[in-house]
């Protein structure tokens, strides 16, 4: 146990926006979505990063833990965490051994209902997970598609799945002026929370531009060049439809 090797992009060993708390943030490498927006692009390739056990990464965590109170923990997040969904059972397997709260930050692409394998791992990391964040791009398919390089299929059935077992999350849905803010979408997202039973919180995470220098430095237009930040009453239009 422990011994299983992830790439690590970076952690934080203060977060608290990254679940309930006090949280230790791994940041683990790779994603296959390219978000219009992505704050982290650095973050893209699989194959970069630091190689840590489970082990290692959760001996330096623990250090930390007279921090985390009651109600903090570990969170990993991304890139994309599923993509090294065996390292990361191995790591939330350690902390569930220690008694503490884990939170999983995904956008959830990996996610594949129909493979047998890829589900049984699956269902082993949920059940040393006690709270998925997810992230919910866009409703609407072709927008999705055109917003990140990939379907949502994948990810509205995971949460249909976190819904039908009862696992708790949190969805998060990032307000993009002219992009992501339109009624109709925000709606259609609304009906879905209407049907998830297990939602806990909903988060509106207005858009910024606070990434755009890494898009800069890796050499990599930026396609969402001079779109504005949301304003304060075009988010609080935003929490009202969602119900927030």
């Amino acid at each position: 146990m422990g011994q299983v090797k992830g790439r690590i992009h970076s952690v934080e060993t203060f977060g608290l926006v990254d679940g309930p708390g006090v949280r230790y943030v791994v940041f683990l490498q790779g994603c296959r979505m390219r978000c219009k927006y992505c704050h982290n692009p650095e973050t893209w390739k699989l194959d970069e990063g630091e190689e840590k056990t489970a082990q290692e990464v959760f001996a330096k965590a623990y250090r930390y833990k007279s921090y985390w109170k009651d109600n903090g923990g570990l969170t990993v997040s991304g890139g994309e965490p599923l993509l090294q969904i065996d390292f990361l059972t191995e790591l939330f397997t350690l902390a569930k051994e220690k008694g503490i709260h884990t939170t999983l930050d995904t956008s959830a692409n990996p996610f594949d209902p129909d493979s047998p394998e890829f589900m049984d791992k699956f269902e082993k990391l949920m059940e040393v997970t006690d709270l998925v964040m997810l992230d919910i791009k866009e409703m609407d398919p072709e927008k999705h598609k055109a917003l990140t390089g990939q379907t949502n299929e994948n990810i509205l059935a995971l949460a249909d799945w976190l819904s039908d077992h009862g696992k708790a999350m949190w969805i998060r849905h990032v307000l993009v002026p002219d992009l992501t803010d339109d009624e109709e979408g925000l709606r259609a997202l609304r009906a879905k929370l209407d049907q998830w039973t297990s939602v806990e919180r909903v988060e509106i995470l207005p858009y910024h531009t606070l990434g755009l220098f890494k898009w800069k430095n890796l050499g990599i237009v930026y396609p969402l060049e001079g779109v504005r930040t949301p304003t304060l009453e075009e988010v609080e239009k935003a929490e009202k439809i969602l119900g927030i």
